[in-house]
């Protein structure tokens, strides 16, 4: 077997070296920075006076901080809503846990009561009997 067999004959055989491409997901963080310097770039060069600009910057800048405090906000929200929530849960399976094990200790408890009520009603009928042997034994 040669090299020829590993290849198709319509196709040409490159013997040389070749490169391997890997592409990778750059995602979205590079595009929301070039995005935030561009528009930085647009206001710092937009053919308006300094003061203007330095007014529009801070009020974009309380309204982002705005926004970014109300996401805050929601997002602490809804994980307290969540703790509580996970915490009431656990608080009701622990609570029908300690019920299981409550009825099961009674049932125990209950089931030995029996057993020593049936033990002492065996004994007495045994020691009955034993006496009405002995009586018995001796009449004879």
């Amino acid at each position: 077997m040669d090299e020829d067999d590993f290849y198709d004959e319509d196709e040409p055989y490159y013997g040389g070296p070749y490169v391997i491409v890997e592409k990778r997901d750059v995602g979205i963080g590079p595009f929301l920075i070039g995005l935030a310097l561009g528009a930085g770039a647009a206001l710092l060069l937009a053919p308006q006076s300094g003061e203007e600009t330095r007014r529009v910057i801070a009020r974009r800048a309380r309204r982002a901080q705005d926004a970014a405090q109300g996401f805050v906000e929601d997002v602490s929200g809804t994980v307290a809503d969540k703790f509580d929530e996970v915490r009431a849960s656990v608080g009701e399976r622990i609570e029908a846990t300690l019920d299981a094990v409550d009825d099961k200790k009674r049932r125990v408890t209950n089931a030995f009561h029996a057993g020593r009520a049936a033990a002492r009603e065996a004994r007495g009928e045994l020691e009955q009997r034993i006496a009405e042997s002995k009586a018995a034994y001796k009449d004879s």
